[in-house]
């Protein structure tokens, strides 16, 4: 089993080559540099785009239990005061937590690589989380089908909340999300002239302020809705009309109802952009997630798990507004997500981000334990 000290090594090894979704190449052939170590007796590895699948063959298979980790970064330019493990891949960063994961689902395999489960496991290293949705187009692997899971399990870290920490609830954990493209155009012109352009803007401008009133008076107060303009991009210099302007954003919500509703108006704000200000306008939702929405009686084994364990500090969360490609597989496979406490000063996606290490060989622990008294329930 790989120790503690290499659990950290992997982890900074994989922290300084973050690459984004479907070109997990370097990631990739580590991951299998890693695997191919283990004791493949009970081991079938297969590669999948630039992810892996991992089945470890039980002593008695009647049932197949899945842990996915995803792989892909982010394209964030490393701020951290990190000594000799930054990522070497200019404008990309594990800003997400991706190389903990990781680390951890190869802790685990390595346990049950040299100790053979009594049911069948299934190790899921998903690339592209971060979009466009590595978990929709895995679901319809002929790996997955061949060993499809009855039960799922994944994890994500949780910088506000200490090691030792575990968060989760049955039920709804994070939101349904889109993200949200619009793109204007125009008539650009000479600044002097206004009266001979179409300036956008201007239209731009106007439509951010009529988005952020989507939530506030279209959304039922008792449920709840996001609507986060995070660029505007316009203009080419200060003494020319802009003939287009790119709005791009993200949408969440607790319902799939109300991300109905809130698109539905995004459509006719955007329309009345386009008559008010005489132009041009398109919308691209781009990746949509659904809910991660917690097994009910599978949440509810891993909940008394932990209640039992006194190294754990168990936490009933509220539902977050994070968004997670996770709920693809949880659409059709019975299974749970949880918090990882990781005692982080700033937050997940902030170049800044530095997970406490001590985390990972408690996550591996906690996971072997349960999925051991799982199947010997």
């Amino acid at each position: 089993m790989i120790s503690q000290e290499q659990l950290v090594q992997i982890r900074r090894e994989l922290h300084q080559i973050p690459e984004l979704g479907y070109e997990e190449v370097k990631t990739q052939r580590y991951l299998l540099e890693q695997i191919e170590q283990m004791n493949d007796e009970f081991l079938t590895i297969e590669k999948w785009e630039t992810g892996i699948f991992v089945h470890v063959q039980g002593r008695e298979p009647s049932r197949t239990i899945a842990y996915r980790a995803d792989i892909d970064g982010l394209p964030i330019e490393e701020q951290t005061t990190y000594n000799g493990f930054r990522s070497v891949h200019h404008g990309a960063m594990h800003a997400c937590g991706h190389d903990v994961h990781m680390t951890i689902a190869l802790g685990v395999l390595s346990y049950f690589a040299e100790n053979q489960p009594k049911w069948n496991h299934l190790f899921i290293f998903q690339p592209a989380e971060e979009g466009p949705g590595g978990a929709k187009q895995m679901l319809e692997s002929e790996q997955l089908k061949k060993w499809w899971p009855d039960e799922m399990l994944a994890l994500h870290i949780a910088p506000e909340y200490p090691v030792g920490t575990i968060a989760t609830k049955p039920g709804l954990l994070f939101a349904n999300t889109s993200e949200l493209f619009i793109r204007l155009k125009g008539k650009g012109g000479h600044a002097a002239f206004p009266h001979t352009a179409n300036d956008m803007v201007v239209a731009a401008s106007h439509l951010v302020t009529q988005l952020q009133t989507i939530v506030a008076r279209n959304v039922n107060p008792l449920d709840a809705g996001v609507v986060t303009i995070g660029v505007i991009k316009g203009g080419t210099k200060q003494n020319i009309i802009a003939e287009t302007a790119v709005i791009e954003g993200t949408i969440r919500s607790r319902s799939i109802e109300t991300m109905q509703t809130i698109k539905k108006r995004v459509e006719a704000l955007v329309n009345g952009i386009e008559v008010g200000f005489e132009c041009e306008a398109s919308i691209d939702y781009g990746s949509n997630y659904c809910q991660v929405y917690n097994d009910e009686a599978l949440t509810g084994t891993f909940i008394e798990f932990a209640e039992r364990n006194e190294s754990i500090n168990l936490v009933i969360c509220p539902e977050a507004m994070t968004g997670e490609d996770f709920g693809y597989f949880l659409e059709q496979i019975p299974g749970m997500m949880f918090w990882l406490g990781v005692d982080s000063e700033y937050g997940l996606h902030d170049a800044r981000l530095e997970p406490n290490e001590k985390a990972i060989p408690f996550a591996v622990q906690t996971i072997i334990d349960y999925l051991i008294e799982r199947e010997n329930k």
